[in-house]
């Protein structure tokens, strides 16, 4: 018969041992290290996913060729200079005449042979900070949501600046910069249209959540602000083809059971 003693003995010392195994396994399990914020990964909503570009169709514009005698005209403050503008037989060689296909027009006739450019001439009485405005009869309405606009310039190569001025949906005039007229030759001129602030009652204006029926800017015309050390002496300036990136998607999805605010 073995020893009781050592027996006992060896109880004891397994029970001290495994106790505290036991209890842990028993207990709860210590909590797990938590992730840093910065980790972790968002699920992108499926709802939101390409709707912005979806919900875009964009197309190139025709908004003028300048081709309508006496639709422009060019002003200059009386005490700095005289100025007239006239249509001149011509065009930008880099510029393809064929219409873009399927293009549209804004309040031209596609039939309309593009042949003629604007010619403004400006004579200064003396220098200064002077100001050119080549203004249309009436504003032009461009079709959906502008996204740019470009124009065809011959600057003659003056550190003169030109602006585009446009007219938002509440009638407010804005003046953006499509650059400097320091070039040779034709270049095309481009600036690109801010969007509208998200309070849509700031900034350029497009469209208004009243009123489906009605959004868009009008071109109102072009500024040239003159360099005072070079605005002195004869200057000439010319303009053609004048076009817009706008997004149609609108447009051609309005409800077509709507009424119509005209009256």
């Amino acid at each position: 018969m073995k020893n009781p003693t050592k027996a006992l003995l060896a109880l004891a010392v397994f029970a001290m041992v495994a106790g505290p195994v036991f209890a842990q396994a028993a207990g709860t399990a210590p909590a797990a290290t938590p992730t840093p914020a910065s980790a972790e990964i968002a699920t992108p909503d499926p709802n939101k996913i390409g709707v912005d570009t979806a919900q875009q169709k964009l197309k190139e514009v025709s908004v003028d060729k300048f081709e309508a005698a006496g639709f422009w005209n060019a002003y200059i403050s009386a005490d700095e200079g005289y100025i007239q503008a006239r249509l001149f037989e011509g065009g930008p060689a880099a510029k393809a005449n064929e219409p873009i296909p399927d293009e549209r027009y804004v309040g031209i006739d596609p039939k309309v042979a593009d042949k003629y450019v604007l010619g403004v001439r400006t004579d200064f009485y003396r220098r200064g900070f002077n100001e050119l405005l080549i203004v249309a009869k009436r504003p032009i309405p461009v079709e959906g949501i502008t996204k740019t606009i470009s124009v065809w310039v011959a600057g003659r190569n003056y550190n003169h600046l030109l602006k585009l001025v446009v007219q938002d949906f509440f009638g407010n005039r804005f003046e953006l910069p499509l650059g400097k007229l320091n070039f040779q030759g034709w270049k095309k001129l481009s600036v690109a249209i801010p969007p509208q602030n998200p309070d849509n009652r700031t900034g350029i204006v497009q469209r208004n959540f009243h009123y489906a029926n009605h959004m868009g800017i009008k071109i109102v015309g072009f500024k040239v602000e003159c360099d005072p050390m070079e605005a002195f002496g004869i200057y000439y300036i010319y303009f053609d083809d004048m076009r817009a990136v706008t997004d149609l998607f609108a447009e051609d999805n309005r409800d077509p059971d709507d009424m119509v605010d005209s009256w």
